[in-house]
């Protein structure tokens, strides 16, 4: 196994079991100053690291256009998200990242574009976006933090 993965892959079990108790309506909550929710940075951490991923290495990612539409960067929470719809959004919480494990043990990232992130970092392969997602995930996982004690 990939340690970035490996890495990241932990991270988001830390996350769901911070917030396994929480009911739907704590998690669709909007804190006062805030602009989303726990249950929309969930998924628009699956949306990105798809994005990062699969996407800029052009493959096709593991969600559906829907659900990266709904949850991608420069999105926002876009209504009540239920009870079913959260259970998938956990499952593939973790369900994704064993997939990308997979899939890079398969070498299908080698077409990768270039880019740059909006921090300055320059994306240039499948190593630079696992090198990079920990930072991702961590920004994330100091605002679920916060809104944790909020709702």
């Amino acid at each position: 196994m990939n340690q970035q993965i490996d890495t990241l892959k932990k991270i988001r079990a830390f996350l769901l079991e911070g917030i396994k108790d929480l009911t739907a309506e704590q998690l669709n909550k909007i804190p006062a100053g805030f602009n989303n929710n726990i249950i929309w940075n969930l998924g628009h951490l699956i949306a990105a690291q798809q994005g990062m991923c699969y996407k800029r290495a052009n493959l096709t990612p593991h969600i559906t256009d829907e659900f990266w539409e709904k949850f991608r960067s420069g999105s926002k929470p876009a209504g009540y998200i239920g009870a079913d719809e959260i259970a998938k959004i956990k499952n593939q919480f973790l369900h994704t990242m064993d997939e990308l494990d997979a899939d890079f043990n398969k070498g299908i990232f080698g077409n990768y574009t270039a880019w740059t992130t909006r921090y300055g970092v320059e994306i240039a392969s499948i190593g630079d976006a696992l090198n990079f997602l920990p930072f991702h995930e961590g920004l994330h996982s100091g605002v679920i933090t916060t809104m944790r004690k909020l709702v």
